[in-house]
């Protein structure tokens, strides 16, 4: 009973018609089929070469910026503990090698 309840509600509510019209179809004709295959893969071209451009661009920005804006040097640290260290290991403690 319930199959056959949820087969009718699927071809009561189908929305076919609907996606049909946005669905994207070949043409028929092989010379239109050949012509937007073209123009796909003019579009393609030209979205390659427009992402190089846009990457070269923002890499000599990025080298530009480095070498014209520079940094004032750092100023030397004052307070600074100089004295001698000596590592002490505790007798318990396992060394891993």
């Amino acid at each position: 009973m319930s199959n056959a309840f949820f087969r009718d509600l699927h071809a009561r509510f189908d929305a076919s018609g609907v996606r049909a019209m946005f669905a994207p179809r070949k043409p028929r004709h092989p010379l239109l089929r050949i012509a937007l295959g073209l123009v796909g893969v003019a579009m393609l071209a030209m979205l390659l070469v427009a992402g190089l451009f846009v990457g070269a661009a923002m890499i000599l920005f990025g080298v530009t910026r480095r070498l014209l804006v520079r940094r004032p040097a750092a100023r030397p640290e004052t307070r600074i503990v100089d004295a001698e260290y000596r590592v002490v290991r505790e007798r318990t403690q396992v060394v891993l090698r």
